[in-house]
């Protein structure tokens, strides 16, 4: 029996590979014509066969996915989920503005410096991000006194995010209105500290000691920065007294250019670009990767400014994204036209910044004025940028990138235009929450000082902490390079390679007879003690 069973197990295993067999070589077949048929496609539609079957996956996925359940998520909590992707999209863009600003500030230096440049924006973030969850986030949005906060460090202590207004139980009661995760908030907020660090990156290049910008980099984000911005957004004395910042030109923008002027102030001019009296130009070294820079930049303010509202909130996102871009056109398009004027040439240079004088003027307001309004607005920022930059060259601040004319000045004023062309309590509920009408829209004169005092408030405890700052780090450390450092380039003096090996440098002769000229030392600014 046993081998009359095996025997008949032993044909049905026969029998079932033979069907295997036969199964297969239709399939191989199948296949084999299938393979033809493709091959005999033209490449275009070969190419654009793998984007058909992704889509048939997706659509099946959705379909399944749409299938009703006996319980599914709720309307609130599909609320959060859609609220939380859209806060973690436009952080992802804001994120993404550091590739931006890097390609910006190596553009507009030269060659030389393009390692050290590119080095500080991509570290710059990595220590933001420490700083602010150690200590920066806690000092801006925890619980405590009306001009710094005392809870929240480490992002701990209570809460129930994303509860909301009296729902909500936590430390950070000035981000209770945000409906998201509390991780979904730090990341978002995180995104703008580290643009605030990335702003004066640009203004103190080709001249400063790694290790210092570093270390300024760190104090900026974890104490200077969220300090005025708790007097703000973080339920401070401004907020009580009115002020409105919607998406930072002062709790940003203002903050980081004040940061650069003054470590551009104090670090000194690079050598050569006011030598015998004159003004001596600095060619950039890539103006293609500054525009695409710039372009970058536009594109991650589309996160900046309507990322926001912390809410996938259509009818407030469309309107702000409108309003950022129509002030950015508008920039750039007067920056084009006031350089051609102003200097006699269309200069792309100023093209660029006015672009970004737009982008920052437009921060503020962005979510109660309404299109020509927004157009007004870039349009003065793109003038005033120009004017600002040939007025810090004057006056001997040297700014490689005019992040100070960008940012600062032009920060300051998209904080005084809410003043000016806020509409108040719009009809169609856009503007609903915001601040009062400005000026021009029948609004009185307060709302204009408001932002006025704010603004000088924060411009003024800015360059208190950051000089403090930067006058500790001379004094110990020396925040400048030497002159034959300078010279080389920091990429050699400061990291021991090139970006551009086996390319011919640039000619630069500007500054090179200075070594040998009274009192131009060749250690940079270290105090005697250290050297």
């Amino acid at each position: 029996m046993q081998k009359l069973t095996r025997k008949k197990n032993n044909r049905n295993g026969r029998g079932r590979n033979s069907q295997r067999s036969t199964s297969a070589t239709r399939n191989s077949s199948f296949l084999s014509q299938v393979g033809r048929g493709i091959k005999g496609l033209n490449p275009s539609l070969r190419a654009c066969l793998p984007i058909a079957g992704f889509i048939v996956l997706a659509s099946g996925y959705a379909a399944v996915a749409q299938t009703p359940t006996a319980e599914g998520p709720t309307t609130a909590e599909l609320k959060v989920a859609l609220d939380t992707l859209w806060v973690a999209v436009a952080a992802f863009l804001v994120i993404f503005m550091n590739a931006g600003f890097g390609m910006l500030e190596t553009g507009m230096c030269r060659q030389k410096n393009a390692v050290n440049i590119l080095s500080k924006n991509l570290i710059v973030f990595a220590l933001a991000t420490l700083a602010f969850y150690v200590i920066g986030f806690g000092i801006m949005f925890g619980d405590g006194t009306p001009f710094f906060g005392l809870n929240g460090f480490l992002l701990s202590g209570a809460d129930n995010s994303p509860a909301t207004a009296d729902a909500y139980q936590g430390v950070f009661g000035s981000l209770n209105w945000a409906g998201v995760p509390l991780s979904a908030k730090f990341l978002f907020q995180l995104a703008f500290a580290g643009t605030a660090a990335t702003i004066v990156s640009g203004a103190v290049a080709e001249r400063i000691k790694f290790v210092d910008f570093l270390i300024f980099s760190l104090l900026l984000v974890g104490i200077a920065y969220p300090i005025t911005g708790h007097w703000i957004w973080g339920g401070g004395w401004l907020a009580d007294a009115g002020f409105w910042d919607f998406a930072g030109s002062t709790v940003v923008h203002s903050v980081g250019g004040w940061a650069a002027l003054m470590g551009a102030a104090i670090l000194g001019p690079r050598i050569g670009k006011y030598a015998d009296g004159r003004i001596n130009a600095i060619p950039p070294h890539n103006l293609s990767i500054a525009t695409l820079g710039c372009l970058i930049l536009w594109l991650g303010w589309f996160g900046f400014n309507p990322g926001s509202t912390m809410a996938a909130d259509a009818n407030a996102i469309g309107h702000i994204a409108l309003t950022t871009n129509l002030a950015a056109a508008a920039g750039a398009v007067t920056a084009c036209f006031v350089a051609w004027g102003y200097l006699g040439k269309p200069d792309l240079s100023m093209i660029i910044n006015g672009t970004l004088a737009g982008l920052v003027g437009i921060t503020a307001p962005c979510a109660w004025v309404n299109m020509p309004s927004a157009v007004i607005i870039g349009a003065i920022a793109g003038a005033l940028v120009v004017f600002a930059v040939t007025f810090f060259d004057k006056i001997r601040i040297d700014d490689p990138v005019g992040a100070i004319s960008v940012h600062l000045v032009c920060g300051f004023w998209g904080t005084l235009a809410v003043g000016l062309f806020a509409a108040g309590n719009d009809p169609n509920g856009i503007y609903t929450g915001g601040p009062e009408a400005g000026l021009l829209f029948g609004g009185g004169i307060a709302p204009l000082f408001t932002q006025l005092m704010g603004a000088l408030a924060v411009g003024g405890m800015t360059v208190l902490l950051s000089t403090i700052f930067w006058v500790a780090l001379k004094a110990t450390l020396g925040i400048r390079v030497t002159k034959e450092e300078e010279l080389e380039g920091l990429d050699i003096g400061e990291h021991g390679m090139e970006a551009y090996t086996g390319f011919a440098k640039e000619a630069d002769t500007i500054g090179y007879g200075e070594l040998d000229r009274p009192g131009i030392s060749t250690q940079g600014d270290m105090p005697p003690r250290a050297l």
